[in-house]
């Protein structure tokens, strides 16, 4: 049934102006290539043209028509990307890192804590699961309320926000996750990082193009077109807007795709703004595609539709919030025409 308010899933959507917006969680974080081909073929038919990368290493569709979600529902399942109920895919909120070797144990612990899930306390619709188990720690900035992660040569659970943790095997690991999940509840916390404030964890986004795992491939605003969809063969997910294609370290030129660490697109977010989202006050995407090219190096721009900040609640170098007058800056109100014309008067260039 479609809910409005919440964060959406594939059994759960949420109502927007523009339809329904539904988000598919791949189980272990990566799709098959027959799984990204018939994705990029289902999202097509469904009037889609492209599907977006969230920061919980998910995909999302929106714009569905309510009266196709059942249909949309069975075809999912047809691909292996549609949990058994509800229940299951609300509580399977797990992300992994993309850097896994073959044989090191994380697929293994992912299919585990997936597996037990359901036989866990009932955790808040937020509440998740990191398991940074590749080489090098990769997902410490990455929301999460309890982490698995690579400890010398052996594995530690850690609460988030804790600074240490509790050394584990691979057949203890799942155990220890769930009594610690039951110590959570115990503390009447919404999220595990409001039991110990005050620590936060550096931001690590690796750049885009080839690494030891293979190709990362970023996209603008994290939307990659449904052509180059079709084309990427197998992928993993990722927390940052990208995806990894293993093993690949000469990627095909397909379009949407950045390679270049420099593209000045990595450092631009914006939401879907109007006329998709009821509280959009204005378009977003124009504007930010615009400017763009003009953006300072080093430097991130947030445009916001609204005041709730959506695509991107960290603070930006340069922030343009639309409402009911047009777009401000630093509460100082903008011309959206003098923008288009001189984009340089954002960064204070011209």
């Amino acid at each position: 049934m479609p809910v409005k308010g919440w964060c959406p899933g594939a059994w759960a959507p949420m109502m927007a102006e523009d339809g329904l917006i539904l988000r598919i969680r791949p189980r272990d974080g990566r799709l098959t290539a027959a799984q990204t081909q018939g994705l990029a073929m289902l999202a097509r038919a469904e009037g889609q043209a492209r599907v977006g990368l969230t920061s919980r290493a998910n995909l999302q569709m929106r714009g569905i028509k309510p009266e196709r979600h059942a249909a949309l529902l069975k075809r999912l399942a047809e691909l292996g990307l549609l949990d058994a109920d509800e229940a299951t895919e609300t509580a399977r909120n797990i992300v992994v890192t993309p850097f896994w070797q073959e044989n090191d144990g994380t697929l293994e612990l992912a299919q585990a804590l997936a597996e037990a899930l359901p036989n866990f306390p009932r955790l808040p619709g937020k509440f998740g699961f990191a398991i940074d188990t590749g080489a090098e720690p990769a997902l410490k900035g990455v929301s999460a309320d309890i982490r698995l992660e690579r400890h010398g040569t052996g594995l530690r659970v850690r609460a988030d926000g804790a600074q240490t943790g509790e050394d584990v095997t691979l057949e203890t690991a799942i155990p220890r996750m769930k009594d610690m999940a039951e110590w959570f509840l115990a503390q009447g916390g919404r999220r595990m990082r409001d039991l110990f404030p005050g620590q936060t964890a550096p931001v690590f986004t690796p750049p885009p193009g080839v690494c030891e795992a293979g190709t990362l491939v970023a996209f603008a605003f994290g939307e990659v077109p449904l052509e180059t969809l079709a084309q990427l063969g197998e992928i993993r997910l990722t927390p940052w807007r990208m995806v990894l294609l293993p093993g690949v370290k000469t990627p095909p030129a397909l379009p949407g795709m950045i390679l270049n660490a420099a593209d000045p697109s990595l450092r631009v977010f914006a939401c879907t703004g109007a006329p998709n989202c009821a509280q959009g006050f204005a378009p977003t995407r124009p504007l930010a595609q615009t400017l763009a090219p003009h953006l300072p190096a080093g430097r991130t721009l947030h445009v916001s539709g609204c005041g709730k900040a959506c695509a991107h609640p960290a603070p930006a170098d340069y922030t343009l919030i639309a409402g009911p007058d047009g777009f401000t800056q630093n509460g100082q109100g903008l011309d959206p025409e003098a923008l288009l014309r001189h984009p340089g008067l954002v960064f204070g260039t011209e």
